[in-house]
């Protein structure tokens, strides 16, 4: 193992030892009980299968069978779920064969974020992804259940349904994908359409043809954003099976995977092994963060892996991943840290080879437990159809395209891209995989925006015209709930192609999507709390290092502390939904602590964190 790995490993579980400890003993005590319907009074019992076949009735008054709750995050405007239409009696199906029964415990929301960017409905997608967590478990609480299969795939969908399914750790619980949509038009030529839309080069028409070409059937968005990168740290949590993540919606393959995962379940439900507190250890989130950092992952998981792992009592943070960045290399290049998007990368050795690269490089620990059985080995191998049967081969001896995979001896980089950004301005996180280090380095004056519609009409009116640093606040969870400022993307590629040293600073998010402009994101505290940002004046003169991974304003120590935060806003966010959310806005974490509503839930009566 390499020794930064072993080093990180053993920091964080030291310093979850009381947290964890107490969430392993919950989740002991709930395992002691009878499972699933089996302490159930004869009423509570008959009402959970009330609506059920007469044979599935049968199956359930037996007490060793076993029953699956199912989870899903379905709907038909998500492309990537819309498959999932068909699972649920597709699962139920194969578990009759088995002798054994499912029921949909429960549906869960799932917006989708490439809609609502740019828009009011951005304002609650971070806080979807609690809400999430939070029907996951009303979902799970009817006791009804022996183990469960998660049905999601996007943004915050996967962590949500992970956060509240860890606090049902005493059950096995497998995530089924769907896989991605076949490629459309190249990543890069959609991102050209973009930018001359901005300049106000293309039309609305050509722009919609375009994006229409790229995200035009069922299944995930073929770019390496948050959905995509859920999916390989899925599998590198051991909670997939090898493999599944993207394998194209209606293939045979693809039913077959999601045949074998319904047996799976059905298995370690059987013998009772196969718990997800048992698999979601600290091993198990490092190996995540590794696999996060060796692909260029989406820095939505910068929030999410800290909150997943709070609701599994350990307390993983940015400083851990600014050291294993340091030393975990750079193996992929997909959209938009390259040109590849996630069909070509599956192509050209996938998961597969991605897993066997880094094992070897001694990156990922691989004595762990996974649903598909004890050892991280079984993930450096890759599902195919023999004669009609599933079964796993081994992965590709050589990556097949070097422009899109490498292996560790000769990475595109030889860190992961992620720097911790510090200075008088809070910390903060920046990805670097896709920005050439020329464009590392910008000290400019400031411009000030509480919006990403004050910033295009700035733009438009043709504003900037020398180097600049956009500060974009009053954009963190407390604030309107960290939307995504996505918009801002091809405004920001069109300045630094205009010869401009630019960059982005903002306690809001940006996602996967983020590319080629250097962007300082989650800035904490935000500027809605008093932090750093709200004492910023337009002009302010901002010096960014991000291979250093400092962020400065150049002004007198004194003169700084003395200047007052412009005040925040009343809190009050209306329309489209949003003031149904206050209560969240008010209780959320920093980002630095994973934006989670659930934080003060999980402390313990003496203090210590749950």
């Amino acid at each position: 193992m390499h020794p930064r790995v072993i080093e990180v490993t053993e920091r964080l579980r030291q310093r979850s030892s009381r947290s964890r400890a107490a969430y392993l003993q919950q989740m002991d005590e709930a395992a002691a009980l009878p499972r699933g319907r089996r302490a159930l009074s004869c009423s509570n019992f008959a009402h959970g299968m009330a609506a059920c076949p007469a044979e599935d009735k049968q199956r359930l008054r037996l007490p060793d069978e076993v029953n699956i709750g199912i989870v899903t995050a379905y709907n038909d405007m998500l492309s990537a779920h819309q498959p999932y239409e068909s699972y649920p009696e597709q699962i139920r199906s194969i578990l009759r064969r088995m002798g054994a029964t499912g029921q949909v415990a429960g549906g869960v929301p799932a917006m989708c974020d490439g809609i609502t960017q740019g828009e009011p409905g951005m304002e609650l997608s971070l806080v979807s992804r609690d809400v999430i967590a939070m029907a996951t478990a009303v979902a799970l609480s009817h006791n009804m259940y022996d183990a469960a299969l998660c049905l999601g795939i996007c943004d915050k969908i996967v962590p949500g349904l992970l956060m509240g399914a860890l606090r049902f750790g005493h059950l096995p619980v497998l995530f089924v994908p769907a896989g991605p949509m076949p490629s459309g038009l190249p990543n890069d030529r959609k991102a050209q359409v973009r930018q001359r839309y901005a300049e106000g080069l293309a039309s609305r028409e050509e722009l919609l043809e375009a994006e229409s070409q790229a995200y035009h059937a069922p299944g995930t968005c073929t770019f390496y954003g948050t959905a995509n990168t859920n999916q390989l740290l899925l599998e590198a949590m051991g909670l997939q099976l090898p493999g599944a993540s993207f394998v194209n919606p209606g293939t045979p393959l693809r039913e077959a995977l999601t045949v074998a995962v319904t047996e799976q379940a059905a298995r370690l439900a059987r013998t009772g092994q196969g718990s997800l507190a048992r698999i979601v250890d600290e091993r198990a989130l490092v190996n995540a963060l590794v696999m996060l950092l060796a692909t260029g992952g989406s820095t939505n998981l910068t929030l999410h892996l800290i909150a997943i792992g709070q609701c599994a009592g350990l307390q993983l943070n940015w400083d851990d991943m600014g050291l294993l960045s340091e030393v975990v290399p750079t193996l992929a290049r997909i959209y938009p840290n390259g040109q590849a998007d996630v069909n070509h990368f599956q192509a050209a050795g996938g998961s597969a080879w991605l897993f066997a690269q880094l094992l070897e490089a001694g990156l990922l620990h691989s004595e762990v437990e996974t649903v598909a059985g004890p050892g991280l080995e079984r993930y450096a191998r890759e599902p195919a159809l023999q004669q009609g049967q599933l079964h796993w081969r081994d992965g590709p001896a050589a990556s097949l395209d070097r422009t899109v995979l490498r292996g560790w001896r000769d990475p595109f980089r030889a860190d992961g891209g992620l720097r911790v950004i510090r200075g008088n301005l809070g910390r903060g996180v920046i990805k670097l995989s896709a920005v050439q280090p020329e464009h590392w380095q910008v000290t400019a004056p400031c411009r000030i925006f509480d919006s990403q519609q004050a910033f295009v009409a700035a733009f438009e009116n043709n504003e900037f015209r020398q180097d600049m640093i956009a500060v974009v606040r009053f954009q963190g969870p407390a604030a309107n709930g960290m939307p995504e400022l996505h918009k801002l993307t091809p405004y920001l590629g069109v300045l630094q192609d205009r010869g401009l040293r630019v960059a982005l600073v903002t306690d809001g998010r940006m996602s996967g999507a983020s590319g080629k402009v250097p962007a300082v994101i989650h800035l904490t505290p935000e500027a809605e709390a008093g932090g750093p940002l709200a004492r910023l004046r337009d002009g302010d003169v901002l010096a960014l290092d991000a291979g250093a991974g400092v962020l400065d304003v150049q002004m007198d120590s004194a003169e700084w502390a003395a200047r007052s935060p412009v005040p925040a806003g009343d809190g009050v966010r209306r329309g489209w939904g949003r003031e149904l959310f206050g209560f969240a806005r008010r209780q959320v974490s920093p980002a630095e602590q994973g934006a989670s509503c659930f934080t003060d839930s999980l402390i313990l009566a003496d203090g210590g964190e749950l």
